[in-house]
């Protein structure tokens, strides 16, 4: 017999999915504002993310392959918040501590990344990236990535940002 989802499921995967999308956005409005500093243009960045699939011809391609690697980048993205949030369905910790936990996911989403997905696709191996990048990657994956992730997974699960139903600021203004 066939089980259907839960409308309570479907809603917290696709709050998932929203932060994954939101994660998506910030990585890469933080990866084209690295680059735009060294006068790499956004057209550039989008295809080395379409070069995983498509090696060093989608350097070639223009827009086309430019828009085809923003739109793998946002799967990805998706990919991932809903990813945690289908783990926090059955992992409490994942919804009860969103800064931690948001914290070492995006610290994992960046290993990942960069030592498994990246050497295994068709991306052409270029030279020493500077260490700037890859300090201000580490950090970007922790506060753009992880804790968006984290944060909609709580919010589609638990219905609320915050530990209790009331914001912080409004708690401690009424007592």
């Amino acid at each position: 017999m066939r089980r259907m989802m839960s409308r309570e499921t479907s809603r917290a995967l696709a709050w998932g999915v929203l932060g994954g999308l939101l994660a998506g956005t910030f990585d890469m409005l933080y990866a084209t504002g690295f680059w735009a500093l060294r006068d790499v243009p956004a057209q550039r960045i989008f295809q080395s993310v379409a070069a995983g699939a498509l090696g060093r011809a989608a350097f070639t391609g223009g827009w086309p392959t430019a828009m085809l690697g923003l739109s793998l980048h946002y799967l990805i993205a998706a990919a991932m918040g809903f990813a945690y949030a289908f783990a926090a369905r059955d992992v409490p910790p994942l919804r009860d501590r969103p800064w931690r936990y948001g914290a070492l996911y995006g610290l994992v989403l960046y290993a990942f990344m960069n030592f498994v997905v990246v050497p295994l696709s068709a991306s052409p191996r270029g030279g020493a990236l500077p260490v700037s990048w890859t300090v201000c990657s580490v950090i970007a994956h922790v506060v753009l990535v992880g804790w968006p992730c984290a944060w909609f997974a709580r919010r589609g699960w638990d219905g609320r940002w915050w530990r209790t139903s009331r914001s912080p600021v409004l708690a401690s203004s009424t007592t």
